[in-house]
């Protein structure tokens, strides 16, 4: 029986699931728009019938979006796109949003679609700016306690797992996992130097797990940042993932010095050509004991990567989210459990990766005790943090409002220095910070909403 399998019978019938799994294993490309149209039948909410229907019609219209399938139906080991099909989409996707609303209308407090853990902050690399480097002892939770909580994560509905560090594959329990819960699906964040043919091989053996390799751009850039020799073992961990023909993506780290060769023409259509289908583009944020401000991008370039994203999304067979700047498509900021939270290698519960905050730990707690923690709380009390969607964030957009909750809680930093952005000098550069880039964003909003609203429109006429 197919991984996963259970979970979409149970909820769609045998009948749907059998129909779609037929039409992956017999020509899937002619068979998409059958598959979608079983999908949208087997949608529980309005808007999930809604999106299938617009994909349906960007891949009849022979678009990027068609282009995009396309790859996914040549590149991927068809088993593997049966696996993560059941496992993604229906079970992650149609299944487990309804019942995360319908347990938040219950509960009192909104339950994620995704968990972001640590299972360690080891790491072999030591990479300039990262916050795994601000913790001086290196930590790791057990088998025990992350198999517990990812069986708690699927009571509530959540069947998709993002893991960081560290290095996720130093933790020496990640296949075991991935192999104990089929059901769901993993997606580590990683540096990629452990992927060697061995461990390309075992990805492919569990179906289950989809790296996102970390990238600076070109070869310079990475090294800079994270030691030589590093983007040769990336191009080589890429190469045996594809030969393994295995979906994976590209984490990057975008800052001022980078930021216009990593959305270049010519660096996507590397990373397409290498075998991404994904990308997420995380601005650099200056945290830890000695923030970095001069590496964040500009207001001009910030503004620039709002069209160019886009002009990437609707012109290459490659899905690229910007966190920062799409907060129109997700309703402003997804941290502090609306959408996600993070649980890092020490137990702290998070409101997101890069606020080093916490009320709780995990340790003797039940994940629907910490998600009705009040630091949460005030999260959900005041999301979106403002009117502009282009400005989501409370740690770069509007830090007061990170500085508020804080106090109003009584949140404790997770690490020593966590807190430097939220009193002197650095609390000043960060409030400068987001004074410039309202100036630019407010003119940007009012530019990029019509459009938006536009095209809503357009989708649903």
């Amino acid at each position: 029986m197919l991984p996963g399998f259970d979970v979409a019978k149970r909820f769609f019938g045998e009948k749907i699931i059998d129909q779609i799994i037929y039409y992956l294993g017999h020509d899937p490309q002619n068979n998409m728009p059958r598959i979608l149209d079983l999908v949208s039948k087997a949608a529980l909410m309005p808007n999930h019938r809604e999106t299938i229907n617009n994909v349906k019609a960007g891949f009849e219209a022979n678009t990027s979006m068609k282009q995009f399938v396309n790859r996914v139906l040549t590149e991927i080991d068809p088993e593997v796109i049966k696996q993560l099909s059941v496992v993604f989409l229906l079970n992650s996707i149609l299944v487990g949003v309804p019942k995360q609303y319908r347990l938040a209308e219950k509960l009192g407090y909104a339950i994620p679609w995704t968990l972001l853990i640590d299972p360690t902050s080891d790491c072999n690399l030591r990479c300039r700016g990262c916050w795994a480097g601000a913790y001086e002892k290196h930590q790791s939770l057990s088998f025990k306690e992350v198999d517990r909580i990812v069986e708690e994560a699927k009571e509530l509905g959540i069947y998709f797992i993002v893991m960081s560090g560290g290095e996720p594959f130093m933790w020496p329990h990640l296949f075991e996992l991935a192999e104990k819960h089929p059901d769901m699906a993993f997606m580590p964040y990683t540096n990629a130097t452990l992927i060697d043919r061995e461990t390309a091989k075992k990805i492919r053996e569990v179906g289950n797990i989809s790296p996102a390799i970390s990238l600076e751009g070109g070869k310079e850039a990475t090294d800079w940042r994270r030691g030589k020799g590093t983007y040769d073992k990336v191009m080589a961990a890429m190469r045996n993932l594809k030969e393994n023909r295995m979906p994976f993506g590209v984490s990057l780290t975008v800052t001022r010095h980078n930021c216009e060769e990593l959305f270049s023409d010519d660096y996507i259509e590397m990373l397409i050509e290498k075998g991404a289908f994904y990308g997420w583009a995380f601005h650099y944020i200056p945290i830890g004991l000695k923030p970095d401000f001069s590496m964040m991008v500009t207001p001009e370039q910030r503004a620039w990567m709002v069209d160019r994203v886009r002009h990437i999304r609707s012109t290459k067979p490659i899905m690229i989210a910007d966190f920062w700047n799409d907060g129109q498509f997700t309703g402003g900021c997804i941290a502090g459990g609306r959408r996600y939270l993070h649980i890092n290698a020490f137990g702290d519960v998070e409101p997101c990766a890069f606020i080093h905050f916490a009320v709780d730990k995990i340790f003797g707690k039940s994940l629907k005790e910490v998600l009705a923690n009040p630091l949460f709380k005030a999260y959900q009390e005041r999301i979106p943090f403002s009117d502009n969607m282009l400005r989501p964030c409370p740690l770069i957009d509007n830090p007061a409002a990170l500085r508020e909750m804080v106090a109003e809680t009584g949140a404790r930093p997770t690490h020593e220095g966590a807190d430097t952005t939220l009193k002197g000098e650095a609390a000043r550069e960060m409030d400068r910070v987001a004074r410039a880039w309202k100036e630019v964003a407010d003119k940007k909003w009012e530019e990029v909403r019509p459009r938006v609203e536009e095209k809503k429109a357009v989708s649903s006429s």
